[in-house]
């Protein structure tokens, strides 16, 4: 288990090191430090000594990858590449280009707390229904329950999350005045502008992943292991909790661990469309300026998420299932 996890953790590594050269590389292709000034300075009717202004204020007035006028190490170190990119391994995320006063580190520990409180009750709902309602219809396989199940899924499945988002807004906070349509307020007081969105935002997932759900219990109902407990005279209910599901864990624990990043990430969609000040709509707002300090971050932060969550679904593997070896 030590051995593989230190394969891992360099793994991992190499791969933060590519995600974050990637990310410069790709977004300096399409854009130069002018332009970047002349869009958060007021487009194209600006000095070059504000551009130049500008770029001093935030370190761009470098070169982007080599310095020849400098000799040695020189040539790299005292550029904006190796500045940018040894920084955010080092976890220091700097201030945003669009808004220096703006610390970016600051700003994420203040949004995730917003983005936690949307996505933790909707990651375990979302596990929770999910399950509940797949094992419904396998319970039922082969009735009209089970077709008319599978139809919905179907149909949640194939319509996008801004219909629910604007039918959700229109119906329950316009007609009904029962939650406010956008906005966000701190404590107790979150709960109203928050459940709509936890609401609608299962309701979009519910479909694709009930149905995932319920092909995987369908190919552990057909098993020998699951014959023999029906054998023995277990009742169809204890078969399906005590033995379908605990078999079912592993691909269950694939398809919910796929989601963690995003449960600290935030949602992109329904926080721009609801006001929530998340991370998501961190991002969007930064995407939106190019702002590339806050992008780059974003993007960093995502890839060690995802990486820090697959590491954990391959040790959570072998918590349900003990023939599950790491090597």
């Amino acid at each position: 288990m030590l051995s593989y996890m230190i394969r891992r953790l360099g793994y991992g590594l190499l791969i933060l090191i590519g995600v974050n050269l990637f990310t410069f590389f790709l977004f300096f292709s399409v854009n130069t430090p002018d332009d970047m000034a002349r869009l958060n300075i007021g487009g194209k009717r600006v000095s070059q000594e504000q551009i130049v202004k500008w770029k001093a204020e935030r370190g761009y007035d470098k070169p982007l990858y080599w310095n020849e006028a400098e000799a040695g190490s020189a040539k790299l170190t005292k550029t904006i590449l190796w500045e940018r990119s040894v920084s955010l391994m080092m976890l220091d995320f700097g201030r945003s280009d669009a808004r220096q006063a703006v610390n970016i580190g600051h700003e994420i520990k203040t949004r995730m707390g917003v983005s936690l409180q949307l996505a933790v009750p909707l990651f375990i709902l979302q596990v929770i229904v999910s399950t509940a309602f797949a094992l419904m219809l396998v319970f039922f396989r082969n009735t009209r329950i089970d077709f008319w199940g599978v139809v919905l899924c179907v149909l949640m499945l194939s319509i996008s999350s801004l219909f629910y988002i604007i039918v959700g807004q229109y119906f329950f906070s316009r007609l009904l005045k029962l939650v406010p349509i956008n906005g966000y307020a701190p404590g107790l007081d979150a709960i109203k502008f928050l459940a709509l969105p936890i609401a609608l935002s299962l309701l979009a997932r519910l479909g694709g992943e009930a149905r995932l759900y319920r092909a995987m219990f369908l190919e552990e109902v057909g098993k020998d292991y699951v014959r023999t407990a029906r054998a023995k005279g277990l009742s169809e209910q204890i078969v399906l909790f005590r033995h379908v599901l605990r078999n079912a864990l592993i691909p269950i624990i694939t398809s919910a661990g796929a989601y963690l990043p995003y449960v600290f990430m935030g949602s992109l969609v329904f926080e721009s469309f609801f006001g929530i000040p998340g991370l998501g709509a961190f991002v969007i707002e930064a995407i939106t300026g190019q702002d590339f300090a806050i992008v780059r971050t974003m993007v960093f932060l995502g890839a060690v998420l995802y990486i820090a969550t697959n590491a954990l679904i391959d040790i959570a593997y072998t918590w349900v299932d003990p023939r599950v070896r790491l090597a």
